[in-house]
């Protein structure tokens, strides 16, 4: 579930300048946005106070909806540039399509990921005989200049590593946590993980002093270093954090993202990661023009026109508001 807004704010992310070097407690509430047929998201990054949480610089949370009796995710090719989209699911599943030639379903904590890189198009959709249920995340991670024109590929993992303890089970869905190392490739120091508490458990989880952390609510009743954080919204920790003390009332699940304060400086708009508005406006002429992110093939549909640009060109500036 890529960003559909027919009216895509051109956001400006990354740089040092507004990280918060120690350990903080500030609770992001999400924007809803409407996508496609009229499915909603609650989008938490960007947001109104805090753009970035290490390289993850998108994260949208979605579900659980009945879709039964629905088509479920349908979104039409659309392209992508400098970046590296996480599909995360709790229900339900997503087939992909992509210009490289993937074809792949995902399934329920299964890694779906896709570097876009110089450029990729790709298609989400629900299979025709779905789960009920469909619960998720889909993210975004910012690749740094120096990796920003790989080749374009998918990787679909659908093994992925654990860290266990009395009450918890958390799955590295990218880079490390404790001693458990993910296979999805990463370009920049960076943790994604899926925690799962049982009711009543109480667990301590190791961090590195050096990356930002937030942790995402799937589901549940979590209180996270003592704040509670309901399902579809964020806390932001900061850095500094040696250890994430965590509680569960109920059945929880989280997910933790952090990684190293993404020290260069971005420029986001609908679907392109890039470093200037030249380069935005170029992306989005050759989208349109049909070179440069290929075709995807099987898809039943025609791609996503671009929205228009702002009249106002951004410059990339720092990662608060």
């Amino acid at each position: 579930m890529s960003n559909l807004e027919r009216q895509p704010a051109l956001s400006a992310c990354g740089g040092r300048g507004f990280v918060v070097a120690e350990p903080v407690r500030e609770l992001l509430s999400p924007r809803r946005v409407t996508l496609g047929a009229g499915t909603e998201v609650r989008r938490l990054l960007p947001n109104l106070g805090r753009r970035m949480v290490g390289a993850w610089c998108f994260v949208d949370h979605y579900g659980p909806d009945d879709i039964a009796d629905e088509p479920g995710m349908q979104v039409a090719p659309h392209p992508h540039q400098g970046l590296q989209t996480v599909s995360w699911l709790h229900q339900g599943e997503v087939l992909h399509r992509d210009s490289v030639g993937s074809l792949q379903t995902v399934g329920v904590r299964e890694l779906g990921l896709m570097t876009s890189g110089s450029g990729i198009s790709h298609s989400e959709e629900s299979p025709r005989r779905h789960a009920r249920f469909l619960h998720g995340a889909q993210l975004w991670v910012a690749l740094p200049d120096a990796h920003r024109q790989v080749a374009p590929h998918f990787e679909h993992h659908g093994e992925l590593p654990h860290v266990t303890a009395p009450g918890l089970s958390a799955t590295v869905i990218m880079g490390t946590l404790d001693t458990a190392t993910s296979p999805g490739t990463t370009y920049s120091p960076l943790v994604g993980a899926d925690i799962t508490l049982a009711a009543g458990a109480g667990a301590r989880l190791p961090l590195e002093p050096d990356f930002e952390y937030a942790v995402l609510s799937m589901a549940g009743e979590a209180v996270v270093d003592g704040v509670p954080v309901l399902p579809g919204s964020m806390l932001y920790l900061g850095c500094g954090r040696t250890e994430l003390p965590l509680r569960a009332s109920s059945d929880a699940s989280l997910m933790l993202l952090g990684g190293e304060p993404f020290e260069e400086e971005i420029l986001m708009w609908w679907n392109f990661v890039a470093r200037t508005n030249e380069e935005i406006q170029q992306a989005r002429s050759q989208w349109m023009g049909g070179t440069r992110y290929g075709e995807v093939k099987g898809y039943d549909g025609a791609p996503i026109p671009a929205p228009e640009l702002p009249p106002v060109p951004l410059k990339p500036r720092g990662r608060v508001r």
